[in-house]
């Protein structure tokens, strides 16, 4: 019997305009659902105009699980989606 720790892997992407970096960020955090993460962000200023835009990818990490299965296949198959296999061990 092989026991897999598995975490929840769904990301979003994320938007947001403003005048500086610290409202951007700001308005990113907003939208950053609770227990979830802002892992990446890009900035950018489009030709032209004065505004900056960013786009952002939030994840939901943490509420980690365990599974249980006989074998390597089986254990991935159990898988759920939006989850990742973090290790396997024997029971």
């Amino acid at each position: 019997m092989l026991i897999g720790m598995i975490r929840p892997s769904e990301t979003r992407e994320l938007t947001a305009e403003g005048a500086s970096l610290e409202e951007i960020v700001g308005a990113l955090l907003a939208q950053t659902p609770e227990g979830w993460q802002l892992t990446h962000k890009k900035v950018t200023m489009p030709k032209g105009t004065t505004k900056m835009v960013a786009v952002g990818r939030a994840a939901r990490w943490g509420d980690v699980q365990e599974i249980e299965a006989a074998d390597l296949t089986a254990l991935r198959a159990a898988v759920p989606d939006g989850w990742q296999l973090l290790n396997v061990r024997n029971a």
